[in-house]
């Protein structure tokens, strides 16, 4: 099923359950969905792959929302970008703990022949391909960043 199926239903259900900060993140994410299929050059339709880097982006900004809204000291704003976020998180893919991120990266490096932190770049292109939606850019780079200064 794909992600706009799966938001539509769920859309359905979120306003059947009167589940408001859920109807609301849910229309966000339909909105970038429609956006992103309908922005000139595109053919109408995402792959897996774009949805989850719209999912991910998103993801990003309610995170860094909510940071804001605590260095602020307004907790009642960064309630709901948490909450928003714990709803777009149940479409991504399951993430990633440190030591599996560590045991990836270090196969991808053994994979591409890298040799130290020079190879940092061949590293990060296959990393973030194959890691897309299942770690947060910065945190694949600082693993790869370690994995390459330990060989």
């Amino acid at each position: 099923m794909s992600l706009k199926t799966q938001i539509d239903a769920d859309l359905k259900e979120a306003m059947r359950a009167k589940e408001k900060d859920t109807l609301a993140t849910l229309r966000a994410i339909k909105s970038l969905i429609l956006l992103e299929e309908t922005k000139e050059g595109g053919d109408g339709t995402l792959s897996e792959e774009e949805e989850i880097k719209l999912l991910t982006k998103a993801a990003k900004q309610r995170r860094e929302a909510a940071d804001i809204y605590q260095q602020q000291n307004r907790q009642d704003l960064a309630d709901t970008e948490l909450r928003q976020l714990a709803i777009i998180e149940r479409y991504l893919p399951k993430q990633l703990s440190e030591e599996e991120l560590y045991q990836l990266i270090n196969a991808i490096a053994n994979r591409v022949g890298a040799a130290g932190p020079q190879d940092m770049g061949k590293v990060m292109g296959v990393a973030s391909k194959e890691l897309t939606g299942q770690a947060e850019g910065k945190t694949i780079a600082a693993v790869t960043r370690n994995v390459l200064s330990n060989l």
